[in-house]
């Protein structure tokens, strides 16, 4: 479940960013002013922040610098207003990954905070190493444990899963398994997705029957929350 840092001080807007994330199915932490928001960026350690400009206490331009000067690369992506442009301008040049103007659809704001994501744990991927629950993934050593003990999985069990983590949180098909996984040219059935699936469940799962990493989406494919 990708965490997410909200650091904007407009209560109503705030509200509305919490609800919709959480209707996506992301944990979602708030912060009213700067110093909080940076407090609880290095304290939390969230998957992406959104990260308004203006303020009390301390700017967001300066949270952002704060944050980047101290190493952290979480993804932000900075709520402006309209007729900042140098602003956006600055946010860019001094770290952030992103910029919406206020007012800004919802949807549209969603679409991007699910593109840093699915950037961000590509970075992951790469780097050679990624963990959710009890579980500790070795992409460049093709190695896997659970509670710190070695995790038998096959090459395509592993595939499967470097693609569900760049695609953390968005519903998957079996139609683009199947390309980005095996390959048309394979011919494998629907059926052999879900197959595999169930194999992966049984390994990573504290209950396979009600899964909380690779869970079903209805009619349509899964969707990976780790």
């Amino acid at each position: 479940m990708p965490r997410i840092l909200i650091i904007e001080d407009e209560a109503d807007l705030a509200l509305g960013l919490r609800n919709n994330l959480e209707i996506e199915g992301c944990e979602v932490i708030t912060a009213r002013d700067g110093e909080e928001g940076a407090r609880l960026a290095f304290q939390e350690r969230p998957d992406l922040i959104l990260l308004d400009i203006m303020l009390p206490r301390l700017s967001g331009l300066d949270v952002c610098r704060q944050l980047r000067g101290n190493g952290m690369n979480t993804p932000i992506i900075m709520l402006t207003a309209r007729g900042q442009e140098i602003d956006k301008v600055i946010g860019l040049e001094i770290g952030a990954d992103d910029y919406v103007t206020k007012p800004f659809s919802i949807r549209e704001l969603l679409a991007r905070v699910h593109v840093q994501l699915r950037r961000q744990s590509k970075r992951e991927t790469e780097s050679g190493t990624y963990r959710f629950g009890e579980i500790e993934l070795n992409f460049a050593r093709h190695q896997a444990f659970r509670k710190g003990k070695p995790l038998d999985l096959s090459a395509r069990e592993f595939e499967i899963l470097k693609y569900f983590i760049e695609h953390r949180g968005e519903p998957i098909t079996r139609d683009q398994l199947l390309d980005e996984v095996w390959g048309y040219d394979n011919f494998p059935l629907t059926r052999t997705v879900d197959n595999h699936i169930a194999r992966l469940r049984q390994k990573i799962e504290d209950n396979p029957a009600e899964p909380q990493y690779v869970i079903t989406v209805h009619r349509m494919g899964y969707k990976f929350i780790g």
